[in-house]
């Protein structure tokens, strides 16, 4: 498996080591290195052992990914904005075994489709909150939890010239589910 590194450098992505996170703007100073640390630990005012809170998790994940498409592969832009379509457009509650069934829905559908890009909305231009904005502004589990959800809905209104596409994933996953 690849990690971040090599994907950029696939990408044609030269990783800055200092500053802010040059994808997101998440106030860093060791850049992507350091907000990928932040989103890797979690955010630890969240019991996520705690079935209810595993939204959370699926939100982090999604808002992060589709920030920095940049270090990931290009069809995982179609699985989180589509997770974060059927959350947010379909009111989908979502647990840990829907994401293999929504993976294996895309591998189907991308079978036809190998020319089919979802183009990310510009560098710095992906959603104003970011990690160090979470850790930064919240005291407590609640206020915690807003802004993760906050957050994902935000990134997820950034990527609306991909809705058409999304949608249709999600029908299709929605008629197999």
């Amino acid at each position: 498996m690849q990690d971040y590194i090599d994907l950029a450098e696939k990408n044609g992505v030269t990783l800055l080591d200092n500053g802010k996170c040059q994808f997101c703007g998440a106030n860093t100073q060791r850049g992507i290195h350091e907000c990928l640390e932040i989103f890797n630990l979690g955010f630890q005012d969240i019991d996520f052992s705690n079935i209810e809170n595993h939204i959370y998790r699926f939100l982090i994940v999604d808002a992060h990914t589709l920030q920095h498409p940049e270090i990931h592969g290009r069809w995982n832009n179609h699985f989180h904005l589509s997770r974060l379509h059927l959350i947010f457009k379909y009111d989908i509650k979502w647990s840990y075994k829907l994401s293999p069934k929504l993976s294996d829905y895309l591998n189907k559908y991308k079978v036809g489709k190998q020319d089919e890009y979802l183009i990310p909305p510009e560098i710095l231009r992906r959603g104003k909150i970011t990690t160090t904005d979470i850790i930064e502004n919240s005291t407590n589990e609640t206020e915690c939890k807003d802004l993760i959800k906050k957050w994902a809905s935000e990134v997820y209104g950034k990527w609306n010239a991909h809705y058409n596409v999304v949608d249709n994933i999600a029908k299709g996953f929605l008629d197999r589910k």
